[in-house]
């Protein structure tokens, strides 16, 4: 069973997977740089960011929506524990909110008139295209995700120094990617020959 995700969880997700293992035993952030960020954007075309060039502004912005999303994530994945990236340094979940209202509020948007022949006008918000700032588009996106029945589908992955949030899509699934399980199992047996030893 692969379970289809909406355009804003995805980029929400990968927002937050913008935090990952270094694959040395830490933790590795890839909107470090200003250049980080553009090329994450760039990456990226559906924030409708365009050809867009950040700044350190930016960056404090996007790094500031990414807090408030990866709190928020934690805040979803309850009862199960959140990442170990995040575990220490949560912001309160009333902040991640407060933020991510105030960014999204930012982007702009035009009233979009549909109307089909056998319905009633129906007006809704959308953003407007062209270069725009990044973190208003991001936090947008978390929100429509974080509002979304996807978001039953979060969890934390706790494989030995995994940091990473994914969307369950298989009743059985328990770690982000295969090589996750693999350490998660080769941990585990370590472990019970460490106590029979």
């Amino acid at each position: 069973m692969t379970v289809t995700i909406s355009a804003e969880a995805r980029l929400a997700l990968d927002l937050a997977l913008t935090v990952r293992h270094d694959g040395r035993g830490g933790v590795a952030d890839d909107l470090a740089t200003v250049e980080g960020l553009t090329a994450w954007l760039r990456e990226h075309p559906q924030t409708g960011t365009g050809p867009f060039h950040a700044d350190d502004a930016d960056l404090a912005a996007v790094r500031d929506v990414r807090a408030a999303v990866r709190a928020l994530f934690a805040r979803a994945v309850r009862p199960g524990e959140p990442s170990p990236a995040d575990a220490a340094r949560l912001m309160p979940v009333q902040d991640a909110v407060e933020r991510l209202n105030a960014r999204a509020a930012l982007a702009p948007t035009v009233p979009v008139l549909s109307w089909t022949e056998d319905a009633h006008p129906v007006l809704r918000q959308e953003p407007v295209r062209g270069a725009t700032e990044p973190a208003p588009a991001l936090a947008r996106a978390a929100i429509a995700f974080l509002a979304s029945p996807d978001r039953l589908l979060l969890r934390a992955c706790h494989a030995p120094r995994c940091v990473r949030y994914f969307l369950k899509d298989h009743p059985r699934q328990e770690w982000c990617k295969p090589s996750c399980g693999n350490r998660a199992r080769v941990a585990r047996h370590h472990e019970r020959h460490k106590k029979t030893a």
